[in-house]
């Protein structure tokens, strides 16, 4: 829809599924520095994700477009959504694959969690995060006994 409608009322559309999004004007300076210090204290467990998902994602940053969810996949710009390229495979179309960011909110007690847990348990829970963001998009996942795994062992502690 955005390729075709691109502007509403003199104002510029977007999508919040593609490429870095900027709430940066909506904030005010408290607010900013505040955000730039949550990005800062979790910086070792956003590397840690990104260490254990490895290839799976571009990269996996702090985001503050999120208020309920723990984290979200988006596309850089001008990259197909997850959603737009299962379409094209579906319909038999050669598409690109394309490697999703994976954002985190730091506000979330999930993630706030995350900084606590040993290594061998945060790749549990950094697959979880990924595989709950693709489940919210829409997309299936490719291991489903794995992810009822994880799930489960991360449910009983273990």
């Amino acid at each position: 829809m955005l390729s075709a409608l691109t502007e509403y009322e003199g104002k510029p559309l977007a999508s919040v599924a593609k490429g870095a999004l900027d709430l940066g004007a909506l904030a005010d300076d408290a607010e900013k520095a505040e955000q730039a210090r949550e990005a800062g204290e979790l910086k070792p467990v956003v590397e840690r994700i990104a260490g254990a998902l490895g290839a799976k994602v571009k990269e996996v940053r702090v985001t503050h477009r999120l208020t309920e969810s723990p984290a979200c996949l988006v596309v850089g710009e001008g990259e197909l959504s997850g959603n737009l390229e299962r379409l094209l495979r579906t319909t038999g179309q050669k598409v690109p694959t394309v490697v999703p960011v994976l954002e985190i909110n730091p506000r979330h007690p999930l993630v706030k969690r995350l900084s606590g847990e040993p290594e061998e348990r945060l790749g549990d829970w950094a697959h979880l995060l990924f595989e709950e963001a693709l489940l919210a998009e829409g997309a299936q996942l490719e291991d489903p006994a794995a992810f009822v795994r994880r799930v489960n062992a991360l449910m009983v502690g273990t």
